[in-house]
């Protein structure tokens, strides 16, 4: 039996493939651990409470950080995910010479309605591994989040389940209080 190994993708070959159009917007794809993985399609539960939940943190956000929604992040050397929040530091110039990196990120989101073990378990470990310090996981289906901190070597040392009627402080601004319920519809 012939044996064949998985090729692995870096982030500048993934980015060659973009600027070769081998790889389109239409195409739907993130770099995950060296994969070109498909992106779910999104149901109206997903897309809305990523929308509310955007519009939320926005607002309370707003001179303090610089949120992005759906859109890629570089975690080198193998890694370009699109989150669908990712709360990181202003850059006056919006970011156009290069996506945010781990040392720009102070808070990822995902937000699943069928995706929930991917994203505790390989979005959690890239995330980790590169050292986001925190990274919510928003359940629709539940009505609650993971709060996933200290970035260990596999993945988070510390998860905490917090229902719609809790608050929470992301760690970089802890004087900003998160009402959950209000990223819920």
């Amino acid at each position: 039996m012939t044996t064949t190994e998985l090729r692995l993708w870096t982030v500048d070959e993934y980015h060659r493939m973009m600027e070769a159009e081998i790889l389109t917007t239409e195409d739907r794809v993130e770099l995950i651990e060296g994969q070109i993985i498909q992106m779910s399609p999104q149901q109206p539960p997903h897309a809305a409470t990523t929308q509310r939940t955007f519009n939320y943190l926005n607002h309370l956000l707003v001179g303090i950080a610089f949120l992005r929604m759906q859109l890629p992040i570089t975690l080198y050397p193998n890694s370009e995910p699109e989150p669908d929040i990712a709360v990181v530091r202003i850059n006056p110039r919006e970011y156009i010479d290069g996506h945010p990196t781990a040392d720009d990120i102070f808070l990822l989101i995902e937000v699943a309605d069928r995706t929930l073990n991917s994203d505790r378990t390989s979005k959690a470990r890239i995330y980790a591994q590169a050292k986001i310090p925190e990274y919510w996981i928003v359940d629709v289906n539940v009505r609650q989040i993971y709060v996933l901190r200290e970035p260990g070597e596999e993945t988070y040392q510390q998860e905490t389940i917090v229902g719609e009627d809790a608050k929470l402080s992301p760690l970089a601004f802890p004087e900003i209080e998160v009402e959950v319920s209000q990223m819920f519809l």
